[in-house]
């Protein structure tokens, strides 16, 4: 069983992909995390790049949007498709819409499992807000009428929606857990899906129980013999905040989550937890 880390794209979309493959490298993670472009001489780019710097690929969707289910469920496969085809080490998928029914949303998750089979790719579903999985509770409910169904574990968002660190609903989140393939290390709090900083004393109760939910996860995945795979996923403005009238953000993206994947590596190494 191996702890794998893998950077996000997100907040370094800007770079030039050489220029942030470099300093994902430079950083120690084993990957990137991040969507494809459909132009293909772009995509085979990326994937040139990967493969010389030796950094794996964790697919992620997120883009599909659109309100008609019929003209979503359409869309949606391409991008799977899309992504399939890079053979990624998986696709993380923001699936569904929050006001979608229950069986539009079914109907998503069962073409991702289509895919799966078709590909080979394993797709497993991220925790986000907006999306069929928003809430716990709601989540919850997937879980148990689709019992092939694993997620991306974003516990922030959880947090947010319930305004709470989710003490009242530790069976679902225990159900959840259990279910988990994948976390997004960023810490939420009751009122926000980004605490400032995690180093920052004030913000201590919310990393821990966030640390304690992801202790479980990589206990449970090395029970099961299977390789757990950690995004740290602080994000840019406007999950990172801004000081009034600057437009400067109160905190550096990316040391925050250098200094995630340094402290989840300390803590898992050689299976420790904690």
């Amino acid at each position: 069983m191996k702890v794998k880390f893998y950077c996000p794209q997100w907040g370094s979309a800007l770079l030039p992909y050489k220029v942030f493959f470099t300093r994902v490298k430079e950083a120690g993670f084993d990957g990137v995390e991040m969507s494809l472009p459909f132009e293909k001489k772009e995509k085979s780019e990326i994937l040139h790049l990967l493969k010389d710097f030796e950094l794996e690929l964790v697919a992620q969707h997120w883009e599909t949007s659109h309100p008609d289910p019929l003209i979503h469920r359409e869309i949606y496969r391409n991008h799977l498709i899309n992504l399939a085809e890079a053979n990624p080490v998986f696709i993380n998928s923001q699936t569904g819409k929050d006001y979608f029914p229950f069986e539009e949303n079914a109907a998503l998750i069962a073409i991702a499992f289509q895919v799966e089979k078709e590909t080979g790719i394993p797709v497993i579903h991220e925790t986000h807000r907006g999306k069929f999985s928003f809430a716990l509770h709601i989540t919850r409910q997937y879980l148990d009428k689709i019992p092939r169904l694993n997620i991306g574990l974003d516990l922030s968002h959880w947090c947010n929606v319930s305004e709470s660190l989710l003490a009242d609903q530790q069976d679902d989140l225990e159900v959840a857990l259990g279910r988990t393939r994948h976390i997004h290390a960023r810490v939420g709090y009751a009122e926000g899906p980004q605490i400032t900083d995690p180093r920052l004393p004030e913000w201590e109760e919310a990393v821990n129980v966030h640390l304690s939910a992801w202790d479980k996860v990589v206990s449970n995945l090395i029970k099961n013999g299977r390789d757990c795979t950690i995004t740290p996923e602080f994000g840019p403005h406007p999950y990172m905040l801004h000081l009034p009238f600057t437009q400067m953000p109160v905190a550096n993206q990316w040391e925050i989550n250098v200094y995630m994947k340094d402290l989840l590596k300390e803590r898992y190494s050689a299976g420790n937890l904690g």
